[in-house]
């Protein structure tokens, strides 16, 4: 039997090297005019995906990793460089991951590589959910998608809020609710074609942070797909409603699934900006000199340094952790998938926080990129399921309790 170790594979080092090459060169230099523009930065993308960064392939590579980690790998680097450039490469994955999470083997390979383009015309994917009424309450959905039998089409109506990539993006993937009665256990998700009439852009949203990533209202007014456009096919659908409506466990629902999958994933692209803000702070405080000597010989200032590389160090053991669970099929039996992007969500506003507070008012200014990486942090403890969501899941696993 191999010893327990955390040495990073030869690959992986390779991989984690050459993704921080790219984020160093390429992102890092252009982060501030994209934060300032507020705009979906094709070049940057296409730059990614001439490498090969960008990409199904990048994914399913990752995903080969037996350890779990090469993904976790690729998003922290990706985020050390800028967050709202590595969102507007990564967000693509969300909704590749809801089709490899509820969808047949098929559907993934049919779908997958439209939700990327290639190098010379690239494209991005959406994964909608969150709707205006339904956020953390996803059993309040009320998007709606019935069957037609006579064509063998779902019609879908509804509204849905804050979609990453929504009304610009190649393939939308939504989850909807099929059966209202059933609340959550009631919902699929769908694929939603390149051109698919009815499917409408709402308003852009102008965010605090994040802001080269697009995020936006999606509408869907008769929204007519074909029956294989439903994630997992009619049949499983059937199966698992039927069992639903006989008391029996179904299994996770399409957007908590897609969630849970990605979690890790999600602890790992704010460390990496917590990271980024350490680093930063790290070297600021060795170069600022007051009172005739840098401001690190101070323990004030030394000891909030140790802190913050110690919860950074923390929360990627329990992001790493998540992702070999995920990836070798060991069951989330405390909420550990929740635990790892909840401590490290938290980390990095804590982090990001204080590497301001040790910047002083340079902190403050555009001058110096912490300011951004603070506000970057911020949605972390909000998006992918709040922190207080996160809690609910590990409290609830803990103690076998419904606990509201």
């Amino acid at each position: 039997m191999a010893g327990f170790s955390l040495q990073l594979t030869d690959e992986q080092i390779q991989l984690r090297d050459w993704v921080h090459g790219f984020a160093r060169d390429v992102m890092r230099p252009a982060a501030a005019e994209w934060d300032e523009r507020e705009e979906t930065p094709w070049p940057i993308i296409q730059e990614a995906a001439k490498i090969g960064l960008y990409g199904f392939d990048l994914l399913a590579n990752a995903h080969a990793d037996e350890t779990g980690l090469s993904l976790c790998l690729i998003n922290e680097e990706l985020f050390w460089g800028d967050a709202g450039l590595a969102m507007a490469i990564m967000g693509t994955s969300l909704a590749v991951a809801a089709i490899f999470g509820s969808g047949t083997p098929e559907q993934l390979f049919e779908w997958a590589p439209q939700c990327f383009g290639d190098a010379s015309d690239p494209k991005v994917a959406a994964f909608c959910s969150t709707e205006p009424a339904a956020g953390s309450d996803v059993a309040s959905m009320r998007t709606r998608a019935v069957y037609d039998e006579a064509t063998d089409t779902w019609v879908l109506n509804g509204q849905k809020a804050f979609a990453t990539n929504g009304g610009i993006a190649n393939v939308h993937v939504v989850t909807a609710s099929v059966d209202p009665e059933l609340g959550a256990r009631g919902q699929a998700a769908f694929v939603i074609p390149p051109g698919t009439p009815g499917l409408v852009a709402g308003k852009k949203y102008r965010k605090l942070g994040l802001r080269a990533s697009h995020t936006a209202d999606v509408y869907l007014d008769d929204v007519r797909v074909p029956g294989s456009c439903l994630l997992g096919g009619r049949d499983k659908l059937l199966e698992r409603l039927d069992r639903a409506r006989r008391g029996q466990r179904t299994g996770q629902q399409a957007s908590m699934r897609t969630f849970e999958l990605t979690r890790p994933g999600v602890g790992a692209q704010a460390l990496g900006i917590g990271r980024a803000a350490y680093e930063y702070a790290l070297d600021y405080a060795r170069e600022r000199v007051q009172f005739g000597r840098p401001i690190i010989d101070n323990q004030a200032v030394a000891f909030a340094l140790a802190d913050m590389r110690m919860e950074l160090d923390a929360a990627r053991l329990l992001v790493w952790r998540a992702a070999w669970m995920g990836r070798t099929g060991q069951p989330f039996t405390a909420g550990e998938g929740s635990m790892s992007k909840l401590k490290a969500g938290e980390t990095a506003v804590a982090v990001t926080e204080k590497a301001v507070q040790i910047l002083g008012g340079a902190g403050y200014v555009r001058d110096h990129p912490v300011e951004r990486w603070y506000r970057d942090a911020k949605i972390y403890t909000i998006f992918e399921g709040t922190s207080e969501i996160q809690r609910l899941v590990v409290a609830r696993a803990i103690s076998g309790r419904h606990i509201s």
